[in-house]
């Protein structure tokens, strides 16, 4: 039984990777799915299609998570088309390698902007609709590296730290609205932004220490999340689940 039906979800960097699979999932279970791209319409709208294919509703919506004007103009396009959103998946971020001598002021900016303050204005623009209708789900994309740190991404780890803040501070405010504010921490998963590290001598040793013998598919993120967006989940918040194969006990 498609359990979202009704329920109209905005996915952050929905074209590729995780944000791909979560969109297709919640779409699967009967959500009208916005996702969101930057450049790549093309990947974008294939998703859609997909989705469009297999008797799901789908859009795809151009979306600058550095600017405010843009997410609020997002959102309005979202009300105006399918109407209140009532399930955000923060999954939109970048990654850089680099180590932390050869970071440039630059480099930490854009990362904090796109990875924390994006999410925080999405978050900042939703919430209040949420509230006035007694009921929603946020879900932030988080990462192992924002719990354990980074070594070769510092300011990335340092940003999925602060997401995994953001969630937890946002949930001890707002849950009592019938809202829950989760996060996920992926370890390692099968997708382009892990493509290089898995590539590396010491990407294939972490592989090697993972307890459950290989890193994780998107769809068993996503499958985490489509269950913390449903009603089964509605006394869990403020929570970090790890979906990490035993990488980290936290």
């Amino acid at each position: 039984m498609a359990h979202l039906k009704g329920r109209v979800a905005l996915v952050t960097g929905g074209s590729r990777g995780i944000g791909r699979v979560i969109s297709t999932v919640l779409a699967r279970e009967g959500a009208s799915v916005v996702l969101t791209y930057r450049e790549k319409s093309a990947l974008a709208e294939g998703v859609v299609k997909e989705i469009v294919s297999k008797g799901g509703n789908a859009m795809a919506l151009c979306m600058r998570m550095e600017e405010r004007s843009s997410i609020r103009q997002t959102i309005d396009i979202v009300r105006s088309e399918l109407g209140y959103v009532d399930i955000l998946v923060n999954n939109a971020a970048i990654a850089q390698e680099k180590s932390f001598d050869t970071i440039t002021d630059e480099d930490w900016d854009r990362m904090m902007t796109v990875n924390l303050r994006g999410p925080f204005i999405c978050c900042q623009e939703i919430l209040p609709d949420m509230v006035s209708r007694g009921w929603g789900r946020i879900i932030n994309i988080s990462s192992i590296g924002g719990q354990w740190g980074g070594v070769n991404q510092i300011h990335y780890a340092v940003s999925k730290a602060g997401l995994i803040g953001l969630t937890r501070s946002l949930a001890s405010v707002y849950s009592r609205y019938g809202i829950t504010i989760n996060a996920v921490a992926p370890g390692l998963v099968g997708t382009g932004m892990a493509e290089a590290e898995l590539k590396r001598p010491d990407g294939q040793d972490k592989v090697r220490q993972i307890p459950a013998g290989r890193i994780a598919t998107p769809e068993e993120v996503a499958e985490v999340v489509l269950f913390l967006a449903g009603n089964s989940a509605g006394y869990i918040t403020g929570q970090t689940i790890n979906v990490n194969g035993g990488m980290y006990f936290g």
